[in-house]
C-alpha cells in the first residue's frame, strides 16, 4: 500500500519507502512501490521525505543489492545503524530530472496517471488513477466515476496516446466485467 507523503510532485517521483535498517553500517532496506527493487541500482542519488513533507538533501547511492522485494542500499551520510533507524518509514524520492532515458515504446507510470481513457468509439471510460505490476504486464486502474476498472497495458489494448488521453481497444467482455459498458461489437 502506497503511503501518503507530501512532496513537490512536479519535481519528484515517489519510488518507495525505507522499510527498515539493515546491519550495523547504515544500510537500509528500500521497499519500491513498483515491485522492481532492481531499478534502485540504476539511480545515482535519492531524496528522502518524512511524514511532514521535509526533504533531505540528495543522498548518493554508494551501493545497492536486491534481496527479495527490497533493495538493500547504502546511502551517503547514513553511516550507522542509529542513522539508518532514524530514516525508517521515510518516503524515497527520485528527482524527475534524474530519470533514465526510455527506449522506444517505453513509458514511466507517472506519465499515465491522470490521463483520460477512451474506447475506439471515443466513449469516455474514466481516468487512470494508479498502475501496478502483475507478472508479464502492468495493469492500469481506471476510475470511471462509479467503478474501478482494471485494464492490462499491452500493445494490443493501448492503441493511441496523447498528452491528455489514451485510447484503448479492450478485449470483448473486459469492461463489461466492471460496468454496464457495451462495446457495440458483433464479435
Amino acid at each position: 500500500m502506497v503511503q501518503d507523503y507530501s512532496y513537490p510532485t512536479e519535481s519528484f517521483l515517489l519510488l518507495g519507502k525505507v522499510a527498515k535498517a539493515h546491519g550495523m553500517r547504515g544500510e537500509v532496506k528500500i521497499f519500491p512501490f513498483s515491485g522492481q527493487p532492481e531499478n534502485i541500482r540504476t539511480y545515482r542519488e535519492l531524496v528522502l521525505v518524512n511524514s511532514t513533507g521535509d526533504l533531505s538533501p540528495p543522498l548518493a547511492i554508494l551501493g545497492c543489492r536486491v534481496q527479495g522485494k527490497v533493495a538493500i542500499t547504502s546511502l551517503d551520510s547514513i553511516t550507522s545503524r542509529n542513522k539508518a533507524e532514524d530514516i525508517e518509514g521515510m518516503g524515497v524520492l527520485l528527482a524527475k530530472a534524474n530519470l533514465p532515458e526510455l527506449g522506444e515504446n517505453e513509458f514511466y507510470w507517472h506519465q499515465y496517471i491522470g490521463k483520460t481513457v477512451r474506447d475506439l468509439k471515443d466513449r469516455r471510460i474514466g481516468k487512470i488513477e494508479a498502475i501496478f505490476p502483475s507478472g508479464s504486464q502492468d495493469i492500469m486502474v481506471i476510475n470511471s466515476g462509479t467503478e474501478e476498472i482494471l485494464v492490462p497495458i499491452s500493445k494490443t489494448i493501448v492503441i493511441k496516446e496523447s498528452s491528455e488521453e489514451i485510447t484503448i481497444d479492450p478485449p470483448p467482455g473486459l469492461l463489461e466485467l466492471y460496468t454496464n459498458y457495451s462495446s457495440g461489437r458483433d464479435d
